[in-house]
Parts: structure tokens; C-alpha cells; sequence
């Protein structure tokens, strides 16, 4: 399988593309939020994934860097659907928060013709904590992530042979989801700036992590690999290293801090 970060910055950034990533294997694609607007459709321009081949989407919460970009996919199946040129079907998991908005939004923008074909085409679908999904010939499980601000859930996909792919949503874990991610093959965690610089980013006043944070969380749950991601812009161009140097002092296993469109294979 292969991850394509789409993009790694926060809410706020101009640097890099608000957070967002597709999963890829044997030419099935599945999205992972949408950032915040209709950048998306660059980017997945850009990492070669056409936006009608795919049919799978989760939108983790409903933080505007997160779900506005979804809009433009729905826009665009909806043309596709109501023209008879659509192939296939477009589901979108959520929980149940992020499907009421999404509902809301569709209802409001767009016509009522476009109307006719959600949920006979364009599909909202309601997870659950602790549900079970096959996605491009996977189990993906949701999990509440038990966040500070609004409802959000991540999931955990089986990647086969014991081995399994965890993103944890954009805010600190939190000890109760530890049963679920301990021992993970990949995890991906939020990391808004590095602990050097917490006094100027704050993060802990928004629910967020350093480097450093992360890093001990990982090695707390004994994981192989961390991805850190959805952080500041301050550091473009040297973020890797600089977040790299931080973590890797306090996990022994390896260290990701991709750029926007970076590759990586599971």
C-alpha cells in the first residue's frame, strides 16, 4: 500500500496544503479528509490521482481545514451522477456529526437535482466507534479519538501480516485509545510545532502536541514507525530535519515528517 500525503500544515498555513491523505493500492485510492478547500483538486492533480477513481472517503471531523475541501469531491460526483457520466458510486464515513454537516452543506449549495442522487450514488455513510468498514480490500476500523474540541474519530487500517496503519485525527492521543494502537506498524500523529518553539506556537492551548510529544507517545505504545504531520509553516524548508532531530531523541523506532505529496510506502 501506498501513502501520499496530500498535505501536512495546520488550519492555518500558507506553506503547505492544510493536512489530508490518500491510501493507494492495486489502482483503488481512498481519501483521508480534503484540507480546506479546492486546493484538494491540485493536489490530487498533482500525486496523479484522479478524482472519479475515487470511491472511498472518511472526513475525520468537521474543522473547516478538514472538511470544506470534501465539497469540491461532492461537487464534482454530483455533476458527474446527475450527467449520466459518473462510474461507480462515491462513499463518504463519517461520524455522525461530520455526515450532518455534510448533509447540511449538499442541501444548501447545491441544486435540488444534484439533491436527487445523494445517498442513490453519492453515499453518506454514519460509522461508529469501534466499527468495522472493507475499504480497496482492507478492514478499516473508526475509533473515537476522545477529542477536547469536537467529535472526531481516526482509524486503523489492517494492512495484513500483523501489520496495521493507525492516524490518530489532528488532536494529542489520549491514554484511553491505547488498546487500540499499541504495538501499531505505522502511526500517524498530529504535531503542531516543535517543543523548542512551544512558546510561541502554544499548542497545549489548542489540543495539540510538540515533536517531542509525539515521539514519547509513540514510544510509550511501542509502534515501529511515526509520521508526524499537521504542523506549523514557520519551518518550511527545514521542518523535516528540524522535526526529525526533535523526535528522534525521544523515539527509538523511525521517523516521518513528509513534505506535501511526499510518498510513503507501507
Amino acid at each position: 500500500m501506498k501513502l501520499t500525503m496530500l498535505g501536512t500544515g495546520h488550519a492555518v498555513v500558507t506553506g503547505y496544503y492544510n493536512t489530508c491523505f490518500v491510501l493507494e493500492e492495486n489502482g483503488q485510492f481512498f481519501l483521508v479528509d480534503g484540507g480546506g478547500g479546492g486546493f484538494l483538486l491540485n493536489r490530487l492533480e498533482e500525486a496523479g490521482v484522479p478524482w472519479h477513481e475515487i470511491h472511498d472517503i472518511f472526513v475525520t471531523h468537521k474543522h473547516t481545514d478538514h472538511i470544506l475541501g470534501i465539497i469540491w469531491m461532492i461537487r464534482l460526483w454530483l455533476a458527474a451522477l446527475s450527467h449520466g457520466k459518473a462510474k461507480g458510486e462515491l462513499n463518504i464515513y463519517g461520524n455522525d456529526v461530520v455526515i450532518d454537516a455534510l448533509r447540511q452543506f449538499t442541501h444548501i449549495i447545491f441544486t435540488e437535482k444534484e439533491n436527487e442522487f445523494v445517498d442513490k450514488g453519492l453515499n453518506f455513510i454514519v460509522v461508529h466507534d469501534g466499527e468495522e468498514k472493507a475499504i480497496i480490500g482492507h478492514m478499516v476500523r473508526f475509533y473515537d479519538i476522545r477529542a477536547s474540541k469536537v467529535k472526531q474519530f481516526g482509524l486503523i487500517v489492517n494492512l495484513g501480516d500483523g501489520k496495521s496503519l493507525v492516524c490518530n485525527g489532528d488532536e494529542t492521543f489520549n491514554d484511553e485509545c491505547a488498546p487500540l494502537i499499541q504495538g501499531a506498524t505505522w502511526f500517524m500523529h498530529e504535531a503542531f510545532c516543535l517543543y523548542s518553539q512551544a512558546d510561541i506556537f502554544k499548542p497545549y492551548e489548542k489540543g495539540h502536541s510538540t515533536a517531542k510529544d509525539a515521539a514519547e507517545i509513540a514510544e510509550s505504545l511501542g509502534v515501529d514507525n511515526l509520521i508526524l504531520y499537521h504542523t506549523e509553516d514557520s519551518n518550511v524548508g527545514t521542518r523535516k530535519d528540524l522535526y526529525t532531530q526533535e523526535a528522534s531523541q525521544f523515539f527509538t523506532g523511525n521517523v516521518y515528517v513528509p513534505e506535501d505529496l511526499e510518498v510513503i510506502e507501507l
